[in-house]
């Protein structure tokens, strides 16, 4: 099949943690042996050739100037909860732009082989778009929601019609958690289109140390022999839940002795977190090491005694649709103790692959991360479990076999 999809989110060059997932979905359709086309917005930052991983990418040049190149690429929204303003003028560029390449792509590529759909990543903003080109191009239309895209009309009531419109007009939509599928009802998402696909990990990138690797990180992390290594990893955002995992430090520290926390990710709150850690007395235990690159990040889950993902609702509604720290700790063999919202429950089993504990309580989250950090023999057989499910399911290549399904269904069992 020939595949055109539409994005407003990518790494804006090979290991950036902006959006990994889409390129992992791409390039895990494309190794099947289908050419996809990415049409995306251009960013001062992106840095990719033409054709990466088997995906052909087709950026599209909106913004006059770097002030407004604020569509997409996780600089939409003001800690992930309200629409930063400059976004709305930089709409009004972007999506006519959007628009007309999405129209010239579909149109020149059809003067040879044509498309067989068109496949939109979030509903908002880029559903519209897609839903206009398919209808003119009379091609199938595919929609995924991944998360703020369900959250920013929940909470803008004016956004509604145009998300009813979008998923009314899309042949199959899919939703990476079942909660994500739920309120995209809600929304006028026909439930007989909606289909569940969790995200994957690569577990030949993401496994288990050897003890010497594990502690040569750990040297170079600067920790003394033994001492507890705490992950975190995320954007600095409200619905991540990091003051909640700072405030149940204390305890932590109280309870089995010093520990490191580890927070690894950049965001709008970095200094309200930092100054929370120095309240709470644990800023000697805390290093916020900002973003790490993707090549870096599997060292770090290796080198790691446990992967905390506070994950939760935050104070305008907005959560995580399923992290991809989750999965990507679970291929490493970790031990995790997350929040039980969204789609974590889907991949954690508590007590099988991982803990989980309610959201917003540092309580109970410090009780989990105690008794991990006093049982070892529980952690290892978490992590394995959690390991083996990654390596039987939930990984990119069986992702991508779904959405090949979903692909099938929409064009007629075409292949």
């Amino acid at each position: 099949m020939k595949i055109c999809m539409v994005t407003s989110s990518y790494p804006k060059y090979p290991g950036e943690v902006t959006a990994p997932f889409i390129e992992e979905i791409a390039a895990g359709v494309a190794a099947l042996g289908h050419e996809v086309h990415l049409l995306l917005p251009h960013h001062p930052d992106l840095r990719r050739d033409a054709v990466e991983r088997g995906v052909h990418l087709h950026p599209y040049h909106y913004a006059p100037c770097r002030a407004l190149a604020v569509w997409g690429y996780a600089e939409s929204l003001a800690a992930d909860v309200e629409v930063r303003g400059r976004t709305y003028l930089a709409a009004l560029l972007a999506l006519p732009t959007g628009l007309l390449a999405l129209l010239r792509l579909t149109r020149r590529e059809r003067q040879g082989h044509p498309f067989d759909l068109i496949h939109a990543h979030w509903v908002i903003p880029n559903g519209p778009t897609a839903a206009l080109a398919a209808g003119r191009r009379a091609l199938p239309l595919v929609v995924s929601l991944h998360g703020s895209d369900v959250y920013l009309p929940e909470r803008k009531p004016w956004l509604r019609p145009v998300v009813r419109w979008t998923l009314r007009r899309a042949s199959a939509i899919t939703a990476c958690s079942a909660d994500l599928a739920r309120r995209a009802q809600a929304l006028g998402a026909p439930a007989g289109r909606l289909t569940v696909i969790p995200y994957g990990a690569d577990p030949q990138t993401f496994h288990p140390a050897d003890p010497a690797e594990r502690e040569r990180t750990r040297a170079e992390l600067g920790l003394a022999p033994g001492e507890p290594l705490l992950l975190a990893v995320g954007r600095l955002v409200r619905k991540k839940g990091f003051d909640i995992l700072l405030r149940a430090l204390p305890r932590v520290v109280q309870e089995v002795g010093p520990v490191h926390l580890l927070i690894a990710g950049r965001g709008d709150l970095r200094e309200e977190l930092s100054s929370l850690a120095g309240r709470l007395g644990v800023q000697n235990y805390v290093n916020f090491v900002g973003a790490v690159e993707r090549d870096r990040l599997p060292a770090l889950f290796r080198s790691c005694d446990l992967l905390a993902v506070p994950s939760m609702h935050d104070e305008r509604g907005n959560v995580d649709g399923l992290p991809n720290v989750v999965l990507e700790g679970m291929a490493s063999g970790v031990a995790i103790v997350a929040s039980d919202v969204a789609g974590i429950p889907q991949v954690i089993s508590s007590g099988e692959t991982g803990l989980l504990v309610p959201e917003k309580d540092p309580e109970a989250l410090a009780a989990a991360i105690v008794r991990l950090l006093r049982e070892p023999e529980l952690r290892a057989r978490l992590g394995q479990e959690a390991r083996r499910r990654v390596e039987e399911r939930l990984n990119w290549p069986a992702v991508a076999r779904q959405f090949e399904q979903v692909y099938m269904q929409v064009t007629g069992g075409k292949r």
